[in-house]
């Protein structure tokens, strides 16, 4: 049935040229700086209470003020990013996160270093909506999950190369003045050579703003744009369940392997194996979505997460060791499924607005799950938690089938996919 409306309730809309492997480009350039800097501080946290006194109490507010200015945020970058564009407003997330690196390099307080990571926040707040919403405007639906795989992948790339180049040059006795100076400087020239790539390809050009004809086919769309609100539901207490087992097993991966008796420089490298396998885990897990479908993939790979992180607890120390490259992947990889499945539960025109919604309840859940599993861990022991999150992943298992795609992009690369 076509439906009618006045003239004040026409459609405007931006009208991309883009190609999908521009996107792709773009988005992963962005995830592998934005993801790199955003790591980085749990490395400059102890060195920060260290030339500042900081308590631990106080590293926590720190820690805290960067995830909250980050998930508040994240919540308004989907609506930003319709109104000035998805590109756009990466690359201003780029620049607060230079601006915030360069100025805490001369940061004389803990008061003004708190101010910096607010500022940081902001800016990681700035493109994991707008980036989703790129890349399921311009990929074609059978190609989306891998797509996102790859830009999930990206971002563990920037945390593990980031983060150790930070050791490196801590170790090669750079202050951190210095190294917080030059990754601000990599921000911004990022930001700069992305604007610089929109005015090439001649973005501003082809965007074009349209009013719709009188007579449509689709109803006028207000809101988040979420076309089943029942399954997004779901899909956000699925995700949010993944983000808790993701966050603690990175957090508490080293210490259960301080408990197995490793030494200290040891056991932290767990955390940097788990970050290796998610850049396979995202990529692979993606692919397979595409290949078998979104419900079963996630059951398959939810529940070799939770036999692995069981597996890690009971195992002989070296056996639990090798065991971290491949929990990596599959703990980190249902990201990239659940990302993928999104798409097909928001309206085209509000896509980053959905986006930022998923991401913001992460992020919330991310900062929840390990002070649970943390609590756990100091009444039960730390092998009782690693158990806990095991039961976790599971629970996210029995939802993700109740999840139903629907899809009013009149694309033809957009079928609705079931899983």
């Amino acid at each position: 049935m076509n439906l009618r409306y006045p003239a004040r309730n026409r459609i405007k809309m931006r009208v991309f040229t883009s190609k999908p492997k521009t996107a792709i480009l773009t988005t992963c350039t962005t995830h592998i700086v934005q993801d790199g800097m955003s790591a980085t501080i749990y490395a400059l946290l102890p060195i920060l209470a260290q030339a500042f006194g900081l308590s631990y109490a106080q590293v926590g507010v720190l820690k805290g003020l960067k995830g909250l200015s980050q998930a508040v945020l994240e919540i308004s970058s989907g609506w930003m990013s319709e109104r000035i564009g998805e590109r756009r407003l990466i690359v201003v997330g780029l620049a607060l996160s230079g601006a915030g690196y360069l100025l805490l390099s001369i940061a004389p307080s803990a008061l003004l270093v708190a101010i910096c990571l607010l500022i940081i926040g902001a800016g990681t707040a700035f493109h994991h909506a707008p980036s989703s919403a790129l890349i399921a405007n311009n990929c074609p639906s059978a190609t989306r999950s891998s797509a996102l795989g790859l830009f999930n992948a990206s971002g563990d790339v920037g945390k593990l190369a980031f983060t150790g180049c930070f050791s490196f040059a801590i170790g090669a006795g750079l202050a951190w003045h210095q190294i917080s100076i030059l990754y601000g400087m990599v921000a911004v020239f990022a930001a700069v050579g992305i604007a610089i790539s929109i005015g090439a390809s001649s973005l501003m050009r082809h965007t074009e703003t349209r009013e719709e004809p009188d007579t449509i086919n689709q109803p006028d769309i207000t809101g988040w744009g979420i076309l089943n609100w029942r399954s997004y539901g779901i899909l956000l207490i699925v995700s949010s369940i993944d983000a808790m087992v993701q966050t603690s097993g990175l957090v508490f991966v080293a210490f259960l392997m301080l408990a197995k008796g490793l030494s200290l420089p040891v056991a932290t490298g767990a955390t940097v194996l788990l970050l290796a396998g998610g850049i396979f885990g995202k990529a692979g897990c993606g692919y397979l979505a595409d290949r078998i479908g979104v419900s079963t993939a996630f059951a398959i790979i939810q529940t070799l997460t939770a036999v692995g992180l069981i597996a890690v607890v009971v195992a002989p120390t070296p056996l639990a060791f090798a065991l971290l490259v491949p929990l990596g992947a599959v703990m980190q990889g249902t990201s990239s499924i659940t990302y993928g499945f999104a798409a097909d539960l928001i309206d085209h025109r509000r896509m980053a607005r959905g986006y930022a919604l998923l991401y913001s309840s992460g992020t919330f859940a991310s900062a929840v799950g390990p002070l649970g599993i943390g609590i756990v861990a100091d009444k039960f022991g730390i092998e009782t938690a690693f158990y806990i999150v095991a039961v976790l992943a599971m629970l996210a298992v029995p939802p993700i089938f109740a999840l139903r795609a629907e899809s009013t992009t009149p694309r033809k690369d957009h079928p609705i996919r079931n899983g």
